[in-house]
């Protein structure tokens, strides 16, 4: 039986990871569900700023996403 070892992420790959949580963090912050907000973190050509400012100008969050997509 062979000895498998875990291949550790890239630097880019932690990188991209540590930048995803915080899109979420900012998300959720900002008023959108859990899962809303890991769909537009990942999607990195939606506007973090935009997502964020529809909510504080009193968008809901499913209006919100319909704008955003």
């Amino acid at each position: 039986m062979a000895i498998q070892t875990p291949i550790a992420p890239s630097v880019a790959e932690r990188e991209r990871d540590g930048v995803t949580s915080w899109r979420v963090e900012q998300l959720l912050a900002a008023g959108y569900d859990a899962e809303a907000a890991l769909v537009l973190a990942l999607d990195r050509d939606v506007d973090l700023h935009l997502a964020v400012s529809l909510l504080q100008r009193g968008c809901p969050p499913d209006t919100a996403l319909q704008i955003l997509f």
